[in-house]
């Protein structure tokens, strides 16, 4: 007599819901699965293994180390460690790190056609200034047309017709304060100029 199938069991994973084959694929983060993975089916990701016995043979060498150190130079050592607080780093997939954008306005004349201009003002939206109130005050100010486009690396810019590069500064530092006349450039020739 054939013996009869008995069912497979699968075991799923507890933080994702995945098999463990599959938790590194899934949409939850997978080092919040590390930790069960180990416990659970260590044999399936030996890589995990090592690297948490890495983790615990760093953190006894750090002890073992701070316990050697004069108390003077601990806590000297400790204050410096203190004031210097580590920089939040924004991961991208694929482990690229995603650069902070810095709060700058870069104003650039484009010339057009041989007589016609466009300005283009680049960065007020990293000081909370609505780009969209930007260029109508733009617009109104200076009498001439002005639209928020995207530019070239897919970010919003404010695009105003005729050259009006100089007499913005002034205009974008009393219209919004909270943008420093130091944070403001200029392109001039491929190169950035400070408008200060």
């Amino acid at each position: 007599m054939a013996e009869k199938p008995q069912p497979v069991r699968v075991l799923y994973c507890q933080v994702c819901s995945l098999p463990p084959e599959y938790c590194e694929f899934g949409g939850s983060d997978f080092e919040k699965c590390k930790p069960w993975l180990i416990q659970n089916v260590p044999d399936l990701y030996p890589n995990l293994l090592n690297e948490a016995n890495e983790k615990e043979v760093g953190k006894v060498a750090d002890k073992l180390q701070g316990t050697g150190i004069s108390s003077a130079a601990a806590s000297s050592a400790g204050g410096a460690a203190s004031s210097a607080k580590p920089e939040e780093v924004k991961r991208l997939p694929g482990g690229k790190v995603k650069k902070k954008d810095k709060q700058e306005v870069i104003i650039e004349k484009v010339v057009r056609n041989k007589r016609k201009s466009i300005t283009t003002v680049k960065g007020l939206e990293l000081f909370g200034v609505k780009l969209s109130d930007a260029s109508k005050k733009l617009g109104k100010k200076f009498a001439t047309g002005a639209s928020v486009v995207k530019g070239p690396t897919e970010k919003e810019q404010i695009d105003v017709q005729g050259d009006i590069s100089y007499d913005v500064v002034e205009f974008i530092t009393d219209t919004w304060p909270d943008v420093p006349e130091r944070a403001i450039f200029f392109i001039e020739d491929g190169k950035k100029v400070p408008a200060a």
